[in-house]
């Protein structure tokens, strides 16, 4: 059996508060996309979706990317950066030209992205994305490409996604010093729609909630794009940190304890179930828990009792997020979990009787290659980075002529990259 040839590499990296993790995808020759390697590593240097130092934030991303290489048996120069904090914020813009009854050619439609381009106002933020969602002839939507289509006005609605540029800026800059160009830095829930979301949700309405360590994005998908963005701090992190404080543990020991035997749904069973603090592979006790046996073991409600106090504090913002973006009543529909924290066992179940809607958790898709441990909902944003990239989105910005006074992130680093690496090396 003769071993496939790629055409492409695509290289991913997700910064997480709790991990950061690279994926490496292939693009075959018969257009097949392959997962080749992946890795991780606890996250350093990553506060709530920011670079909070970065040499440890560098370190950590380097030491990512190459566990990844060593894994697909290959390298990369580039990679595609996922960014869940620095204030993301998403809106829509409509753009309409006349066209005066005649055939759309290509020349109308690069006038119209220019002219959309045109109408960006980031009011002093950056541009992260602008890209075309869909067509509309005539006022009449869902039209994916108009051209060789007769219409007498011919309009499009670009989504565009916002972020603080200092943020992003220390994003970029600790890629680079870990010896890799940036591609792109990518939304982060706008990566995770790819890889948990079906084009007939994306069309019909979905709302995305993505449940970092220290970050929680709530998304909504209508009309085929995301039209709404609403970033919450608060994280399964902080869930953990609530256990560790109420037991008096040390915060790995709560990690475990909720990852383990922690739920978002109580049980009969609970309080006759003793469940012991410290893991079998621990080298050394830690503390004795606060209220533990002499065998420094908890009650399992206790447990559940902590986690489903601070949940219900989470779903009530998740729900406030989804109202002030109008997805509520009859406009609401499925609420699809993902990200890390998503992987609670009950929280669908939970977040469904909170938020009185359908709600399922997002996986990754079934790629090629893609190791079962990393077909998890904690990785789907990573999972997505690279979908993303082989999909490589048109970006009204690099239409037409290169006149436009926003410059998309990651280009012509090549450069720097090298003389930064014969700096450190020579």
């Amino acid at each position: 059996m003769t071993s496939k040839r790629f055409t492409r590499y695509f290289g991913a990296v997700n910064t997480g508060s709790f991990r950061i993790s690279a994926m490496i995808m292939g693009l075959t020759e018969d257009g097949e996309l392959q997962v080749l390697g992946s890795g991780h590593r606890a996250s350093n240097g990553i506060k709530r979706g920011y670079v909070t130092d970065m040499a440890a934030a560098t370190y950590a991303i380097r030491d990512a990317v190459e566990r990844a290489e060593k894994n697909a048996g290959t390298s990369v120069q580039s990679v595609w950066v996922g960014c869940a904090g620095a204030g993301l914020a998403s809106q829509v813009s409509k753009v309409e030209i006349d066209i005066n009854g005649r055939r759309i050619e290509e020349e109308d439609i690069e006038h119209l992205l220019i002219a959309a381009r045109d109408t960006i106002q980031p009011h002093g933020r950056m541009v992260l994305h602008a890209q075309p969602a869909h067509y509309t002839l005539d006022g009449a939507h869902g039209v994916a490409n108009p051209k060789g289509l007769h219409a007498e006005r011919l309009g499009v609605d670009v989504h565009v996604m916002l972020a603080d540029g200092a943020p992003v800026r220390n994003l970029t800059e600790a890629v680079q010093n870990a010896h890799l160009d940036v591609e792109a830095v990518v939304a982060a829930p706008l990566a995770a729609g790819y890889a948990c979301l079906s084009e007939e949700e994306r069309e019909l309405g979905v709302a995305m909630v993505e449940i970092g360590g220290e970050v929680t994005n709530v998304a909504v998908y209508a009309g085929g794009m995301l039209l709404g963005l609403k970033a919450l701090h608060y994280g399964s992190g902080d869930i953990t940190d609530a256990i560790a404080s109420a037991f008096g543990i040390r915060r790995f020991q709560a990690e475990r304890l909720k990852c383990v035997s922690g739920s978002a749904i109580a049980s009969p069973t609970d309080h006759r179930e003793m469940i012991p603090v410290n893991g079998p592979g621990d080298d050394q006790a830690g503390p004795v828990a606060r209220g533990a046996d002499d065998k420094n073991r908890i009650a399992r409600a206790e447990l559940v009792s902590i986690v489903t106090q601070h949940l219900s504090g989470l779903t009530d913002e998740i729900g406030k997020a989804l109202k002030s973006m109008g997805f509520t009543g009859a406009s609401g529909g499925q609420v699809v979990l993902t990200g890390g924290g998503s992987e609670l066992a009950g929280l669908a179940e939970f977040t469904q009787s909170a938020l009185g809607m359908p709600v399922r958790i997002g996986k990754p898709p079934a790629l090629i290659g893609l190791p079962e441990a990393h077909a998890t909902p904690g990785f789907a944003t990573l999972a997505g980075l690279c979908l993303y990239a082989a999909d490589d989105p048109i970006d009204i910005r690099s239409v037409g002529e290169s006149r436009a006074p926003i410059s998309r992130v990651g280009l012509g680093l090549g450069v720097g990259r090298l003389i930064r690496a014969l700096k450190e090396n020579f």
